[in-house]
């Protein structure tokens, strides 16, 4: 009789430790899930992140083609000369003759490029002969590109340019600066700034 009440106890407390191993490794299976959700819902909060800049991306590629593409001319307004003034001064070309995807304005003379991209910049002018022209193309604060000539006795006028592809963030800037004490000549077909979105990217 004692042995069989000896028996049943050792069983009875078997399973009891039993129970308390599963319900053990329950609890540590469960805090091993949890801390694999937590590391899926970041990873899945990364792809989201992720995919959210590849749509923006494909939304703004998408935006250019029914756009078309970024193109400007403009030329300077009036019918005389721009200058001398005696500091360097932004160019403004006030007679816009095509500004599509809208990146050039007419009031500052200065181009925002609406995509980073691969833009291909011109610049030409006409001017008296009788005084020095000197143009600089600019990026944001940088001097890129110019073209410019000398004051000559002889000379009646004088006619200059250049061209430039510049890879331009969103947002950068390009413009022309007339240097002081020089001109160039007001019209709306001589004097002209142009530029055109080549490729994205």
């Amino acid at each position: 009789m004692i042995l069989s009440v000896h028996l049943l106890l050792f069983f009875c407390c078997g399973l009891s430790l039993a129970q308390l191993q599963n319900d053990a490794l329950t609890e540590l299976g469960c805090s091993q899930s949890c801390i694999n959700q937590t590391e899926f819902a970041a990873m899945k909060e990364r792809l989201e992140v992720v995919e959210q800049k590849l749509k923006d991306s494909e939304d703004q590629t998408a935006d250019l083609r029914r756009q078309g593409t970024v193109i400007f001319s403009a030329a300077t307004r009036g019918n005389g000369p721009i200058g001398p003034f005696n500091t360097d001064i932004t160019l403004i070309y006030r007679t816009v003759i095509t500004n599509v995807g809208f990146g050039y304005n007419p009031y500052t003379g200065i181009f925002t490029a609406p995509f980073y991209g691969v833009y291909y910049f011109t610049f030409f002018y006409h001017a008296g002969g009788e005084r020095p022209t000197v143009l600089f193309l600019y990026k944001n604060n940088q001097a890129i590109a110019v073209s410019n000539d000398h004051a000559t006795s002889y000379d009646g006028a004088d006619n200059g340019g250049n061209a430039v592809f510049l890879q331009l963030q969103r947002g950068d800037q390009v413009y022309m600066r007339m240097q002081a004490n020089t001109h160039v000549w007001g019209s709306d077909g001589h004097t002209t700034f142009s530029g055109l979105l080549v490729t994205l990217m």
